[in-house]
């Protein structure tokens, strides 16, 4: 009788374990796709001196970035500095379905990581 009875808990926690990594995996994918669709761009001026010269430019933003116009410009006045350039402004933060419309107005600049 001890026997049937430890069978049963061993079913009982093999069921359980079985819910606990099907919630896992569900919580699991859900973050995922929360950080996938959370990504967006921002356009920006930049400049550099001697000679004067302007660029307009799209760069792609963490999510921490997508919050506000501060937070994007936080992020992209170091990336654009590494190449010599001065961020003038973010002109505005959009989403990935907006960007093949407006990489087409940034030329050769198009998207900086």
């Amino acid at each position: 009788m001890a026997l049937i009875l430890n069978n049963i808990h061993e079913a009982g926690t093999a069921a359980l374990m079985k819910h606990a990594f099907r919630l896992f995996a569900l919580l699991a994918g859900l973050a995922l796709a929360g950080q996938a669709s959370a990504q967006c761009y921002a356009d920006y001026k930049a400049k550099q001196d001697n000679p004067l010269r302007l660029q307009y430019g799209i760069i792609e933003l963490p999510q921490s970035a997508c919050a506000s116009v501060q937070a994007a410009r936080d992020y992209a006045k170091p990336v654009i500095s590494r190449s010599g350039w001065t961020l003038l402004q973010i002109e505005s933060i959009f989403e990935p379905s907006e960007f093949q419309r407006r990489s087409a107005n940034a030329g050769a600049i198009h998207l900086r990581q």
